[in-house]
């Protein structure tokens, strides 16, 4: 069986209620001078228009069963996390969400597992969301952005969601949004090229730096895209924490890649030359299956890209398609 942890999904509904309600959270749906369905959040952030297989569960499958993949990991496209809504609002978007997502993957019994959200503009509220999402909804755990409306992650006061998060050892994605905001990556498709990796090299240095992931050592961390640029430039980071630890390791008491090697990577780094390096890193025990689907720079053919990868054995092959991620389904504390 063969775990994707990285597609996205709107589920119909979602954008039926928000139709109907979401005003009530601060969401208006409008149309494009194309046509096109798009939301504005909190009467500033407009996001939109929407591949049609977002929406589309005939089309997901299809491609799922084409690209060998047995089981989707689903959660929203990150700018539907909405953490420009205020937070009440944003709690109550949340909730609504879960609720409509966790009824789409129930109908699809060992095709689909939830990755929920949570406010993290609120960290209270996202630690409670975040408890109810996996307690009493069944899901798996969420998908979280590299930052939170524009605030990196260890400035936002988030130790009430770690905590929780580490409580119950669920996984969360850790997905990049906005990326690199004031900087013009408007040409040459560089948003999505360059600023997304770059995006999360930038969130992972956070988490580690500021002691996230030492207080939280039960925490599962996935980061999409191989972890962008770091696992090639972790060098520099191990050098940092030697020659200035009074500035790079003040939060932490070991060299940065002993917890590098405790996050999961997925595996879409496009190349088997990156991948084979990712995984000489690493270890293949964290080392996860991802495809963004459905979007342009989607890998459609993942395990056949597994499979590409040089002198890689059955029982790690074994691992990267799906026993590491039964590990950690097996291990979140409900």
């Amino acid at each position: 069986m063969t775990y994707d942890v990285h597609a996205h999904i709107v589920p119909i509904e979602l954008m039926e209620m928000l139709r109907a309600d979401g005003s009530k959270y601060g969401i208006e749906v409008f149309a494009d001078q194309d046509g096109k369905e798009r939301l504005r959040l909190a009467g500033r952030l407009e996001i939109g228009p929407f591949p049609d297989d977002l929406f589309d569960l005939d089309a997901r499958f299809a491609a799922m069963d084409q690209g060998g993949v047995d089981v989707q990991l689903v959660g929203h496209r990150t700018e539907f996390s909405a953490y420009t809504l205020e937070g009440e609002k944003g709690a109550a978007y949340a909730r609504a969400f879960n609720h409509i997502l966790a009824d789409e993957v129930s109908r699809h019994p060992g095709r689909l597992l939830a990755l929920g959200t949570v406010p993290l503009q609120d960290p209270k509220r996202a630690a409670t969301e975040l408890i109810y999402a996996v307690q009493e909804l069944g899901m798996v755990g969420v998908e979280i952005a590299s930052n939170v409306d524009g605030t990196p992650l260890d400035e936002v006061g988030l130790d009430p969601f770690w905590a929780a998060a580490n409580e119950l050892r669920c996984f969360v994605l850790l997905h990049p949004n906005d990326p690199l905001r004031g900087v013009d990556l408007s040409r040459y498709f560089m948003a999505n090229m360059v600023g997304r990796p770059a995006e999360s090299t930038v969130a992972i240095a956070y988490l580690l730096f500021s002691g996230v992931l030492e207080r939280y050592p039960d925490l599962v961390v996935a980061m999409v895209h191989g972890g962008g640029y770091m696992p090639y430039q972790l060098g520099r980071w191990e050098k940092a924490y030697r020659v200035v630890p009074h500035i790079a390791g003040k939060n932490i008491t070991r060299p940065p890649i002993e917890y590098i090697k405790r996050l999961y990577f997925d595996s879409l780094v496009h190349i088997p030359e990156a991948l084979s390096y990712l995984l000489e890193l690493v270890g293949p025990s964290q080392v996860l299956v991802g495809t963004d689907y459905p979007y342009e720079m989607a890998e459609r053919s993942p395990v056949a890209f597994i499979d590409s990868i040089p002198g890689l054995g059955p029982d790690d092959r074994q691992a990267i398609l799906e026993g590491n991620m039964e590990r950690i389904l097996e291990g979140i504390r409900r």
